[in-house]
Formats: structure tokens, C-alpha cells, sequence
């Protein structure tokens, strides 16, 4: 494929940034046939959130062109091979994950409206109405503006340009690649869909991952490429559980209590390698020191924010308290890597735990240094809930750079989850 030349003519209607609804990660669809389960009627608010402020988004991106590609995923539907592939598919070694009262509602689904306007440079974009629909917007509204911000980067270069910049690209990405072979007992997945520099280019990214690594490379979150090339669909959960959840407590006791309800409602439908626990939300050690004795026994951790070897010791160190062989444990690194961080932590964890890693922004758009300005360098954009029942929704993290939610409620939750000191950490991408 010359990605070169479809990216010249983006106008095409073959390549809509967003080109169906299981074009997203697989965790989404995992959450949603959960709340869909458990909190069907919950009405929320999700927003994007630029955490990049020198990228002023609104100034970049055309808003008819955004007003077009959001509207075409309001008119996006199951079809009937995705469909059949969700309903028939064995994932994570089970058979029909998805139970048809899930299925037959996913097949009527539209996305609901959303509302968008300008302000300060940038683009104020909400959905609001019940969780199992608003929730699906959050990775592709992510895929449209990450991919319009580059297209508007690449609209002024010539067809030879653009092909030298692609070929540079694939190098960078095959030089990381080669780097990866190299590194003993490696487990690793593509985790870029919500901020990729295109579908095309996350695609070629995966089959360069799997020529590349070949049993390395376990499989890819983004559900639509895992379709496609026969391939694994990995992920579990996400912050956004425990976020409404908590922000549906009305009681301070109740509020302490919800991220542990998350996953009492999520191990009633999955077992071994989805039972990963996310503890970072309002901070992994207080998480861990209050966690009953159930969740113990569950498959691994999965590790998001602040010091990524500080939260793979905390986890072992509790394990080995708990009564639980470490070395049986998975856990699963996430946030900010690239080869020289994947190779640490796989040297520090390799035969004292189960190390694996979901390997995000730096595969699928590393574009550093290949523009003039290095306009096309990633930036921190994501969408997320913002409240629930009319209640705002707060995330503490083990890194407070990336906490959220009005002041007062966030002084609140640190008092309940007893917060201690954090640490400001770089937010990388």
C-alpha cells in the first residue's frame, strides 16, 4: 500500500478517519457490555480534554472538516461481518463474550449527537446522554482530531514529500522493531489506536509488528485491525469505571468502596487474562493496601501512571504479602513507553513477574524530527468522563499531572482515598 498517495488524496471517501464502530479499542467494547449490564440508565458527559495547550487545535483543524467526519460516524452501524465476528469469535479463550441481548442493542446503535464549538484556540467537544452510548464516542471523537491535526501538518506537501517522510517513518518505526527483537521473553501489543497518526498508518504498524516480532507481538486493542488481520483483540479496563462509579456514591463510605464495586460487577463475566486490576485511579498504594483478599487471586495489574518500576514493586511486594507467587502474576506496562523504557523494565521484572506491554503513542505516531518545526510530534489529548447523574467525576493517578476534576471534589477524594504525597511526573504520550 503507498500510503503516500492515499494520504495525498485524503479526500477520498475510501479512507473516512473513522471507518466503523469497531474501529476502536477493544476494552471499550468490553466496559460497555458491563455498564450496558450494570448501569444502563446512567446518563453522562464525557469532554475532550487538550492537555497540550500550545497545540491550538481549533486553529489547525477546519471545523467544517471536523463537523464532517464526526457526522460520519453518526451514521456508522455494525455490519454484518463484524457482527458475525463479534458473536462468534473466541477472545481470550472464550466463546461468545458478548451476550446477544448486548449484541442485538450494538447492532441498532447509533452514535448519539454531540456538541462542538470554539473557544480559546481550541475546540470544546462534548457527548452527553446514556453511558453505553456516549461511551463509544471517546476513541474515535481521539481518532478524528489526532489525525485532522495531522492532516492539516501534511496538506501543503507534494506527493515526493510525502513519500520521503513515509519512508523515513517506516524506517524510524523498523529501527524499533529490530531493536525489540533482541530483548529476551518479550510480550508486547499495539495500544495506539486513540492517538495514531492515521487508521492506515496504525495498520502498517501492526503487520510490521508482526513480521517484525512474530511471537512476540500478541495482538492489537484496535478491534477493526484485529479483525481484519486475524489477529488478537486485547485489552480490559479502563479508568472510566471506577471514575462514574465513584462519582454515583453518595456517601463518603460509598465513595471508598467503588472501585472495588467495578470489579466485584466485572468478575462476574470474566475470568483469567481480563481479570487485570487497574488500581491507580485514586492511587495504587492505598488501592492495594485496602483491596479484600479476593483480588489477590486475580490474574495481574495493570500499570498507567507515575514511576512504572515503583508500581510493578508496590504490586509484587503486596502479592507476596497476600500469600501469592509474583512470578505467576502478569503485569501489564502501558504508559509513556518506547524501546529504551520497554527494555528496562523488561531486564528489572523478567522472572520476578509476568511482564508484558501495551505499547501506545510512540508506535503508531512517532513522527519526532521528520517535519520541519517537528509539527507532527504526538501531544496529550484525551476524552473522558466528566460527570455522571450530574455529579463530576474525579481521577487522582499516581501521577497528580494528570489528575482532573474540580478542585474541591479533587481535595475530597484525596481525603477518602488518603492521599499522600505524589510526586509530579512529565506526562509522556
Amino acid at each position: 500500500m503507498d500510503i503516500a498517495t492515499r494520504v495525498w488524496n485524503h479526500k477520498w471517501k475510501i479512507d473516512p478517519i473513522v471507518r466503523s464502530l469497531i474501529d476502536t479499542d477493544f476494552y471499550k467494547l468490553l466496559m460497555c457490555q458491563s455498564v450496558f449490564r450494570n448501569k444502563p440508565t446512567t446518563q453522562v458527559s464525557f469532554s475532550l480534554i487538550n492537555r497540550s495547550k500550545s497545540v491550538r487545535l481549533a486553529e489547525l483543524i477546519d471545523e467544517g472538516e471536523l463537523r464532517e467526519q464526526l457526522d460520519h460516524i453518526r451514521s456508522l452501524s455494525l455490519s454484518r461481518g463484524e457482527s458475525t465476528w463479534l458473536r462468534g469469535n473466541t477472545f481470550y479463550g472464550k466463546r461468545q463474550m458478548f451476550r446477544p441481548d448486548f449484541m442485538e442493542w450494538f447492532e441498532n446503535l447509533r452514535l448519539p449527537d454531540y456538541h462542538l464549538e470554539k473557544r480559546d484556540g481550541q475546540y470544546e467537544l462534548t457527548f452527553e446522554g446514556s453511558w453505553p452510548e456516549v461511551m463509544l464516542w471517546e476513541i474515535p471523537a481521539l481518532s478524528v482530531l489526532m489525525e485532522l491535526r495531522g492532516r492539516s501538518v501534511l496538506h501543503d506537501m507534494a506527493k515526493f514529500e510525502l513519500q520521503v517522510l513515509y519512508a523515513r517513518a517506516m524506517t524510524q518505526l523498523w529501527e524499533k522493531v529490530e531493536a525489540l527483537r533482541k530483548i529476551p521473553d518479550l510480550k508486547i501489543a499495539d495500544f495506539g489506536t486513540r492517538r495514531r497518526h492515521s487508521f492506515l498508518w496504525q495498520d502498517w504498524c501492526v503487520q510490521a509488528m508482526c513480521e517484525g516480532l512474530e511471537g512476540a507481538f500478541v495482538g492489537t486493542s484496535n478491534c477493526l485491525i484485529a479483525k481484519n488481520r486475524d489477529l488478537e483483540a486485547i485489552g480490559t479496563n479502563a479508568h472510566e469505571l471506577p471514575m462514574v462509579y465513584a462519582a454515583l456514591a453518595e456517601t463518603d463510605a460509598e465513595l471508598a468502596q467503588t472501585p472495588y464495586q467495578v470489579l466485584e460487577d466485572w468478575q462476574v463475566e470474566h475470568e483469567g487474562n481480563l481479570r487485570i486490576i487497574l488500581p491507580d485511579t485514586y492511587g495504587t498504594e492505598g488501592f492495594l493496601n485496602r483491596a479484600p483478599d479476593w483480588l489477590a487471586g486475580w490474574t495481574g495489574i495493570r500499570i498507567d501512571s507515575g514511576d512504572p518500576a515503583e508500581g510493578a514493586e508496590t504490586a509484587i511486594r503486596w502479592w507476596q504479602g497476600r500469600g501469592e507467587d509474583p512470578r505467576n502474576k502478569m503485569v501489564i506496562f502501558s504508559d509513556g513507553l518506547d524501546v529504551a523504557k520497554i527494555a528496562e523494565l523488561q531486564a528489572q521484572f523478567a522472572g520476578r513477574c509476568r511482564p508484558s506491554f501495551g505499547w501506545g503513542t510512540l508506535l503508531t505516531n512517532d513522527f519526532r524530527g521528520l517535519t520541519h518545526g517537528d509539527r507532527l510530534a504526538p501531544f496529550s489529548l484525551v476524552c473522558k468522563a466528566v460527570s455522571a447523574n450530574g455529579q463530576p467525576t474525579v481521577k487522582l493517578s499516581d501521577n497528580p499531572n494528570k489528575a482532573m476534576g474540580p478542585a474541591d471534589e479533587i481535595e475530597r477524594y484525596k481525603r477518602v482515598f488518603n492521599i499522600g504525597q505524589q510526586t509530579r511526573q512529565e506526562v509522556v504520550v
